[in-house]
């Protein structure tokens, strides 16, 4: 799979829409883009597929897939199939109505490519601060024990 670094993108009319009327006073997926914007690009991820083969899917989508796959503990599978036929879902990853979605082994494949990445070009820190921010994670303490 090779590498077709797409810009930024934006979410479609429709889909915009469609996911407002749906979720009248909001939804997860929808508070979580307005926080997190465009954290990523595609190109940031270009050392991770070769520059010929068939097109890759967005790794900028495929990072938000993984962190919403995350943040509502699915499967590889669930959330494949949470692309394909949810609406806010689709809002938060700029995708038509109409976008077919993915196969579930590309969650798998993306996240071995993710590990052989430098820590230096990609980092989750952006995600976990908007996390804080919207209140879905809390910062951990570190505990001690009395041992006597």
């Amino acid at each position: 799979m090779s590498l077709q670094p797409q810009p930024a993108y934006v979410i479609p009319d429709e889909t915009r829409r469609v996911a407002h009327a749906a979720f009248p006073k909001g939804a997860l997926c929808l508070r979580l883009v307005e926080a997190l914007d465009q954290l990523y690009l595609d190109e940031q991820f270009a050392t991770l597929f070769p520059t010929r083969g068939q097109s890759a899917a967005s790794p900028v989508r495929l990072a938000l897939v993984l962190v919403l796959q995350y943040v509502e503990g699915l499967s590889d599978r669930q959330a494949a199939d949470a692309v394909r036929g949810r609406i806010d879902w689709k809002y938060a990853l700029g995708l038509e109505l109409t976008d077919p979605g993915f196969d579930h082994r590309v969650l798998s494949e993306f996240c071995a490519r993710l590990v052989t990445m430098a820590p230096t070009a990609f980092c989750w820190a952006p995600y976990w601060s908007a996390f804080g921010k919207l209140g879905l994670i809390k910062q951990r303490w570190r505990q001690c024990t009395d041992s006597t």
